[in-house]
């Protein structure tokens, strides 16, 4: 059952008007990544408009923008200059297959393993990937065809029409918000600029945005292994990068409206509009989370917000053509730069002395590494920092308290995860030569992680028993007890105290 309603707040008003802002910061955005992965601007167009109708309807995440987005785009380029563009069409359909997989495998929830810090790497590195996209558009190319700044009076116009946008974005809403901010701010600088015939670069001047309705195209592409061996390791790339940007995106705007959205569906959603896309000539796409951010502050957070900015979109590229090639670019520039200052976390520059320094260390490291690769190798690079951090830090936290009890034996009262990463500290903690004929080794307070620590359980009790020595095991799990080999006979069970736990480990029962 789908819901075009997530808030009381929210009204079929604001998410058309919404609808209609995004649709209009949508067309250069398309275009501009049709040209990054060297394709038609229809292309693009088309993906933008499919992608992001299917996903509003079936999506995870209502208010949540998507369609064609750069961070598949240079990815596809590749593809596109070595096969065509018939392959690029069959590996959208590949993508839209595997991330139909990931939801139905119910993958979405592994998001949750992002730590935060990669999180505001992630949105300061995606704000800082919007920016510079912006300033692209104050160059252009000469006759020659060398690309060239703006400069003299064609710059400072461009300057001050950008300005004039973002002021009006950032005041209007003080005295009214009948009207979405940036919606108004992109009339009434294309207002100033055709009512003083201002000469400013447009939408136009990009790609002629005119079309028809996209058909349905089956992928013309042998159907033979060598193909797949082709389109395969790019759609799982495609698909990777994808729902890592969206189910990322989804987070970001569950935080911002304080609701929560369903990972798996999105998945779900994501790969039906995917293979859509890919069998109606589009390039396909994911959440754009600035887009998503101009929809959520103009008021949009239904379904109907998504719906109508795609519905708007195909109006556009069928019949309003010629009135949306006459917008400014400027204006768009000022809408885009205002999404990067909503965007980027401001506060992650005022934390950064107050958090640990590796939590700073992978903050900065996944922003960098989101503006100069992409996104997936960012947010995978900064999770396994994290991981290996978190990992260091626990292994060092492995100790004991050592005591006799009145029997003249020595208690080992450890604390602290016993894992791959603390094994050899636990070793060192103890010294069979030395210690008494009777030891007792106390997990109250440890718990057994993983395969690792089950195997120096059972080389522990080895070297005791090689000289002769009793050890005593207590309060281990039932699941240590039945995976500890060597140990086993060794563990005191108390059935009232004994936790409860599960072991990641591959050895069976």
């Amino acid at each position: 059952m789908f819901e075009f309603r997530i808030c009381k707040e929210c009204t079929w008003r604001a998410d058309v008007l919404s609808g209609l802002t995004v649709a209009l910061a949508l067309v250069p955005e398309a275009v501009a990544f049709a040209f990054v992965a060297g394709v038609h601007p229809l292309t693009g167009l088309y993906a933008a408009f499919m992608v992001g109708l299917i996903t509003a309807v079936l999506g995870g995440r209502p208010g949540m923008i998507s369609g064609a987005t750069g961070a598949l785009a240079v990815v596809m380029v590749s593809l596109v200059a070595e096969h065509g563009v018939e392959y690029l069409f069959a590996t959208v359909v590949l993508m839209g297959g595997v991330q139909i997989g990931a939801g139905v495998l119910r993958l979405g929830k592994y998001i949750r393993m992002v730590p935060h810090q990669v999180m505001l790497g992630f949105v300061n590195g995606l704000a800082i990937v919007i920016f510079l996209a912006q300033v692209k558009q104050f160059q252009f190319v000469d006759e020659t065809g060398a690309t060239q700044w703006l400069s003299g009076g064609r710059l400072y116009l461009m300057l001050a029409l950008v300005a004039m946008a973002m002021a009006i974005i950032h005041f209007l809403p003080k005295f009214t918000q009948a009207v979405p901010a940036p919606l108004a701010a992109i009339l009434a600088v294309t207002a100033v600029a055709l009512g003083l015939g201002l000469e400013t670069r447009t939408v136009g001047d990009m790609a002629s945005i005119a079309g028809e309705l996209p058909e349905f195209h089956i992928p013309a592409v042998p159907l033979t292994w060598e193909t797949l061996t082709i389109i395969f390791p790019y759609a799982v790339i495609l698909a990777a990068i994808g729902l890592i940007e969206s189910l990322l995106t989804l987070t970001v705007i569950d935080e911002l409206t304080e609701t929560r959205g369903r990972g798996n569906r999105e998945c779900v959603g994501q790969g039906v509009a995917n293979v859509a896309t890919g069998l109606f000539g589009g390039m396909g796409g994911c959440a754009m989370i600035g887009q998503s951010m101009i929809n959520v502050n103009s008021g949009g957070r239904g379904r109907l917000s998504g719906i109508a900015a795609a519905l708007f979109l195909l109006s556009f590229i069928l019949f309003a053509a010629p009135l949306i090639e006459m917008i400014p670019l400027a204006a768009l520039v000022g809408v885009m730069m205002m999404v990067v200052l909503g965007t980027f976390e401001w506060s992650s520059f005022r934390i950064l002395n107050k958090i640990p320094r590796a939590d700073a260390f992978v903050l900065v490291l996944v922003s960098g590494v989101t503006v100069f690769t992409d996104l997936a190798i960012a947010v995978v690079v900064g999770v396994i920092v994290s991981a290996l951090v978190y990992a260091w830090g626990n292994a060092t936290r492995m100790q004991a308290f050592a005591s006799f009890n009145k029997q003249g034996g020595k208690v080992y009262e450890l604390q602290g995860p016993l894992f791959f990463g603390s094994v050899a500290s636990f070793r060192d903690l103890f010294d069979p030569d030395n210690d008494p004929d009777d030891v007792v080794v106390d997990f109250r307070n440890s718990r057994v992680a993983d395969h690792s620590g089950l195997e120096a359980i059972d080389s522990l009790a080895e070297r005791y028993e090689r000289r002769g020595k009793r050890l005593h095991l207590k309060h281990l799990s039932p699941e240590c007890r039945t995976l500890l080999h060597r140990a086993r006979d060794l563990v005191e069970v108390n059935v009232i105290e004994d936790p409860r736990y599960r072991v990641a480990s591959d050895r069976l029962a």
